[in-house]
């Protein structure tokens, strides 16, 4: 996979100096104000990222969602909800009470978020500053995240975080479609942190020096590091934890993320004794076809479980599998530093907005 899309990038190389231009001109138009950007009478956080594919931002944002209820805020996450059907300009998957969409509709991400974080309503819609508007004005959030935000210049935010994830950091440094990078890395001036997610001991060193790159080029901006740790598995209709000692093995493991292999890793690497894995592509849609040859190939192996990410399970039901299926259950871990990052931004944001502090 990893060769294909290096022979893409290769082939696309000479193209890559006019995208960059385009998004380069792009970002000029809404900075200078050529181009209309809404201002909210609220915070916003966006989690995005320069590189193309996964790194980790739903997680983050479901962090930081859960750092932001404690505060006695009322946040909202605001997504596109990539894959799901639902196309009303506004489209509710949680009111922070009630789940209204599943995953086919809302997107797995959006539907993984809604579940995880009760009290928090979660929407979607790919003009973002509808749902923004209707967290706001009908369901009462003072604060808004915004996932996979760091593109859509068209909303203002107060604080923009940009993530990398450990394994990929700036792939090959190049704009698409020669390379990884969504935007020129003269874009990152627009953020006003960063994060290094996924950070193992096999990639330490590496991204302790990317981040010594990132703090030499852009002084001004702090740069966190962030660990995954394993906190059990649920099992497919279940919403209770087991240890991952008392899972039964071996496992067959499956994953449709953007980078499967990361999965995979993680699995080995918590002691997960594997039979067999199949990679599937990102925001992969269950088919009745697909789901009887993952438990033929689980069946093959001698497996006695499966075991796949959250965000699969999302989309999966409890009798999808003739076998038991269970979801690893991993939390961010960031750096200490990054919580009292936070804690000064909300500060700072209700010195500037009387709503988002009026109740705390």
């Amino acid at each position: 996979m990893a060769d294909n899309f290096s022979n893409l990038f290769f082939l696309g190389r000479p193209f890559s100096p006019l995208y960059s231009a385009v998004m380069k001109a792009r970002e000029t138009l809404y900075l200078k104000g050529l181009k209309h950007r809404y201002q909210l009478p609220v915070p916003i956080i966006s989690v995005g990222n320069l590189t193309m594919g996964g790194t980790g931002k739903t997680p983050v944002v479901a962090y930081l969602a859960s750092l932001l209820l404690k505060k006695g805020l009322r946040p909202a996450i605001i997504s596109r909800g990539y894959g799901g059907a639902a196309g009303n300009k506004v489209n509710v998957v949680s009111d922070g009470k009630t789940i209204f969409l599943d995953a086919s509709a809302a997107g797995d991400e959006p539907c993984f978020l809604a579940k995880s974080l009760p009290g928090v309503p979660v929407l979607t819609g790919i003009v973002k500053i509808l749902p923004c508007r209707h967290a706001i004005d009908k369901l009462g959030c003072n604060i808004l995240l915004l996932d996979d935000g760091f593109q859509h210049l068209s909303v203002q935010r107060d604080l923009d975080l940009v993530l990398f994830s450990g394994a990929k950091l700036a792939g090959n440094s190049r704009v698409f479609p020669g390379g990884d990078l969504r935007e020129p890395v003269s874009a990152l001036k627009r953020c006003h942190g960063f994060m290094l997610t996924g950070i193992t001991d096999a990639n330490r060193d590496r991204c302790t020096q990317f981040r010594e790159l990132l703090q030499q080029r852009f002084p001004q901006k702090p740069v966190f590091l962030s660990t995954y740790q394993p906190v059990g598995a649920n099992q497919a209709g279940s919403d209770e934890l087991h240890n991952l000692s008392s899972l039964p093995t071996p496992l067959y493991g499956f994953s449709g993320i953007a980078q499967p292999e990361l999965f995979r890793n993680s699995l080995e690497e918590n002691g997960i004794s594997l039979s067999g894995f199949m990679a599937l592509k990102d925001h992969q849609a269950y088919s009745q076809g697909l789901l009887k040859k993952i438990n033929k190939q689980a069946e093959r192996c001698g497996a006695s479980a499966l075991i796949t990410t959250e965000k699969d399970l999302i989309k999966l039901q409890s009798n999808s599998f003739q076998l038991p299926c269970f979801a690893l259950k991993m939390d961010v871990h960031p750096d200490p530093s990054f919580v009292e990052f936070i804690n000064g931004e909300v500060e700072k944001f209700c010195s500037r907005y009387t709503v988002c502090c009026e109740d705390n």
